[in-house]
């Protein structure tokens, strides 16, 4: 994945995932560069998924 594309189309991709998984708050999702690893595991922390299910899914919609 690469995080330079992410972070670009991150502000429309998070809202897609608090959509999708109501428990995460905006500083769940909140991507500061360098830190992307550090996002993802709250993230996993929150929802319970695998992080490559998580970065799968981040993946796909980046590409969407």
């Amino acid at each position: 994945m690469n995080t330079d594309q992410l972070e670009g189309k991150w502000k429309q991709i998070k809202g897609t995932f608090k959509q999708k998984y109501g428990e995460l708050t905006d500083d769940d999702v909140t991507y500061s560069e360098g830190k992307f690893d550090e996002m993802l595991g709250r993230i996993q922390e929150k929802t319970g998924k695998k992080m490559d299910d998580l970065k799968k899914e981040i993946n796909d919609w980046q590409n969407s």
